[in-house]
C-alpha cells in the first residue's frame, strides 16, 4: 500500500468535514419537502434544488478528489457506497445544465445521503488508520 504525506491527509481530512457539513444542510434544507414536486411550487424550493445540486455536485468533486489523493486507497473501505456513481453524480449534474431530472435530486437527498454521512463519519474517525503516512 502506497503512503501519503501527512499534509495531504490533512487535506483529506479537511475535505471530508467539508462533505459532512454539506450532507448536513442538504439534510436540513430538505426536511420539510414531502416529494420532488415540493421544489416546483415555490421561488424557494427552486432555489432549494438549485442549491442542492450544487452540493451534490461539490459532494461527487470532492469524493473524487479524495480518491485521486489517496491513490484510491480510502474509498474501498466502505464498499456498500456505490463510489462510482457518486463521483459520477458531479458529472451529471454539471453537464446537466437546465436538464436537471429533481426526481433524482430528490431521490439522492432522501435515500442516499444518510449511508454517505455514515460513511463519511467513519472515514473521518479512522483515517489516520486506513491510510499510511510517509514519514517525509
Amino acid at each position: 500500500m502506497e503512503s501519503i504525506s501527512f499534509r495531504q491527509l490533512q487535506v483529506v481530512e479537511d475535505q471530508l468535514l467539508q462533505i459532512r457539513e454539506a450532507i448536513d444542510n442538504l439534510q436540513d434544507w430538505n426536511a420539510s419537502f414531502s416529494s420532488s414536486d415540493d421544489f416546483h411550487t415555490s421561488p424557494d424550493g427552486m432555489k432549494t434544488l438549485a442549491a442542492n445540486c450544487m452540493l451534490i455536485e461539490a459532494i461527487g468533486e470532492g469524493f473524487r478528489r479524495i480518491d485521486e489523493r489517496t491513490n484510491a486507497q480510502l474509498l474501498f473501505h466502505r464498499p456498500e457506497i456505490p463510489w462510482r456513481e457518486v463521483k459520477g453524480m458531479r458529472d451529471h449534474i454539471a453537464h446537466g445544465y437546465f436538464d436537471i431530472n429533481s426526481e433524482l435530486v430528490w431521490d439522492v437527498v432522501k435515500n442516499d445521503l444518510a449511508p454517505l454521512h455514515e460513511a463519511v463519519d467513519y472515514f473521518i474517525a479512522h483515517l489516520y488508520e486506513l491510510i499510511p503516512v510517509n514519514e517525509e
